[in-house]
């Protein structure tokens, strides 16, 4: 079973919001008559065993952790739909009563890793500082980095996060994950030419292809997935919306 969930939440964002109108949109996207819901692996959505729980607006950040929970109801598998990339962290909070000890593939601009951005320890910026402090994740690897701070390079040496810059990026770093595997997926990976519905333009990124080739080529068992930072206030004609349900069905259909 994988459930579905919408996190309706952008207050721990800097700079610019709107990433809580994301995930009816992302939706409408996937669902849309110009496409269908098969993926290119030939795997259908409208076969795979899901429950979509619908969008929770959230009245206090730490919300989100017991909705996740009540969400994925036991061990099953979870797909959320954000919000700001802070909810990451409550999400895997949640998954760990579950599954104590996963790997995290993190595919991103920007590694997310510091102690704390403008005064708040749980901005959006800090995610995977907070999950690797409390060991939440055995292995965290993150591709598509490209604006990494000393600050942020020191946090990963403190953790040991594998991070792979994308100016050095090649397929066959992509590793085996041994342990349960989550998949979180901040859409300003993508260049702001495939991507312009992002708080945070960050030119030189992936393309849609390379984003599928990680996809298509991670080796492990998937029992989690977010996509995040999709600003529909930023967005033309929609073209974020469609890649990211592109994305939402590419993953979904490798988590059976």
């Amino acid at each position: 079973m994988i459930y579905i969930q919408g996190i309706a939440y952008d207050d721990k964002s800097s700079y610019q919001k709107g990433a809580k109108f994301a995930p009816p949109l992302i939706r409408k996207a996937l669902y849309s008559e110009s496409s269908n819901l098969f993926a290119e692996n030939g795997v259908s959505l409208s076969s795979l065993d899901m429950v979509d729980k619908g969008d929770f607006p959230i009245p206090d950040y730490f919300d989100i952790e017991t909705i996740t929970k009540d969400t994925m109801e036991g061990k099953t598998r979870i797909f959320t739909l954000g919000g700001d990339h802070s909810i990451t962290y409550p999400v895997i909070r949640a998954i760990s009563a579950y599954y104590p000890q996963i790997d995290i593939l993190h595919i991103d601009a920007h590694a997310d890793l510091y102690n704390e951005f403008e005064g708040d320890k749980y901005s959006h910026a800090c995610p995977f500082a907070r999950i690797m402090e409390e060991g939440l994740a055995k292995n965290l690897v993150q591709v598509g980095i490209r604006t990494l701070s000393n600050h942020q390079r020191e946090q990963a040496e403190r953790f040991g996060v594998k991070t792979h810059e994308l100016r050095d990026w090649e397929i066959s770093k992509l590793p085996y994950f041994e342990n349960p595997l989550y998949i979180s997926l901040d859409m300003d990976a993508f260049d702001p030419a495939c991507a312009p519905g992002v708080s945070h333009y960050e030119p030189g990124g992936f393309t849609a292809r390379q984003v599928l080739e990680i996809i298509h080529n991670v080796n492990g068992n998937i029992i989690g997935a977010d996509i995040v930072e999709y600003n529909p206030t930023k967005d033309h004609h929609d073209m974020t919306a469609f890649l990211a349900a592109k994305m939402m069905k590419e993953i979904l259909s490798h988590m059976v």
